[in-house]
């Protein structure tokens, strides 16, 4: 079946499972083709939930002595585990790929680096990350870096600085998508300020429904149109709900407030009437967060999302935008940079 034959073909954005081989299993590849109980990913579950792409993190924490080394180590994982089972998993880099592996059955692995201190402050390695496959960077993770404010740090920089506006031009040179979740509100806007290519937010939900600072105000969704980007509706609680948000930040012993599939669909249908249906997409940040909601428990639940949007309404066309075409359409939009990007610095 092709990528447009399929009724809910999710390219998911963001999962954390090669951080979690590393913590857990001496970042081993084994196992992967078997159901386990202590992951939210693994192949069998990825195929229950439909998962025809995944964004496979490459992350690093920001206190990391040697990040770049540690990236480019998980780099090295990430292809270890797509290189294991060639049966289930395709390396991805441009979205011909993605319908390419799609076609034959298998999953698309495309990979994304996860906060801007990965590259060491060197675009040098921001270029060797893009040649080894890396497709999107997030500016930030949850501390800033010299050159960007995240959602969960002080803010010293009110934004964007030069520098960071030098990295985004030279991500949108060779085609590495700019990604936004993590970023302050401020960074966000600094960025499409200066964007001539669209941007993702690979794991982020929506500040109206939730207000939590690793959300998306509105006046930024509103901004996607007219740039062609995507907002990434995530299913970690905190972001979701603001009375979980309470609850985990208060420290409290009582039961937590229940999490829903229903919590996350009023997401994606903000996000849908602000932006418009060809502006979403979805990261689970799957393994990458302790708790999901319990009809959202792993990576098999994608099918469970779809049927409660199908019951508000949804039409099809629009259920599959939100799966995987909008993110394709702007892999498509990007691929030629990404493909044909200089080996050398640009003239100065």
């Amino acid at each position: 079946m092709t990528f447009d034959e399929t009724p809910f073909p999710v390219i998911d954005g963001h999962n954390d499972l090669p951080w979690e081989r590393r913590e857990a299993y001496g970042s081993g590849v084994e196992g992967i083709d078997a159901e386990t109980g202590t992951l939210h990913t693994d192949i069998p579950k990825l195929r229950a939930g439909g998962v025809v792409g995944q964004f496979w993190s490459v992350f690093v924490p920001a206190d990391e002595p040697d990040p770049v080394r540690t990236t480019l180590q998980q780099i090295d994982l990430a292809h270890r585990i797509v290189d294991r089972y060639p049966d289930d998993l395709a390396f991805a880099r441009t979205a011909a790929d993605v319908r390419s592996a799609v076609a034959s059955g298998r999953i698309a692995s495309l990979l994304g680096a996860e906060g801007g201190h990965s590259i060491g402050d060197d675009l040098a390695v921001l270029r060797v990350l893009a040649r080894l496959g890396v497709r999107y960077m997030t500016l930030t993770h949850n501390d800033d870096t010299p050159w960007a404010d995240s959602a969960t740090g002080a803010h010293p920089h009110g934004g964007l600085t030069d520098r960071g506006r030098e990295v985004v031009a030279e991500m949108e040179r060779i085609g590495m998508l700019v990604d936004l979740s993590h970023t302050s509100p401020a960074t966000m806007r600094d960025a499409l300020d200066v964007a001539t290519q669209p941007v993702v937010f690979s794991h982020s939900s929506t500040v109206a429904v939730a207000d939590h600072p690793r959300n998306v105000p509105d006046d930024v969704l509103r901004r996607l149109p007219d740039n062609g980007g995507v907002v990434m509706i995530t299913f970690v609680p905190q972001f979701v709900s603001r009375d979980y948000a309470d609850w985990l930040e208060a420290g409290s012993t009582e039961e937590a407030p229940p999490v829903s599939v229903s919590d996350v669909a009023d997401h994606v249908d903000h996000a849908r009437d602000v932006a418009g249906a060809a502006h979403l997409g979805l990261g689970g940040d799957y393994d990458g967060t302790p708790v999901l909601p319990p009809d959202l428990r792993d990576v098999s639940r994608y099918p469970v999302l779809a049927a409660e949007l199908r019951r508000r309404g949804w039409s099809a066309d629009d259920l599959r935008a939100l799966a995987g075409g909008n993110v394709l359409r702007v892999l498509e939009a990007t691929d030629a940079r990404f493909t044909a990007a200089a080996p050398s610095a640009p003239a100065r």
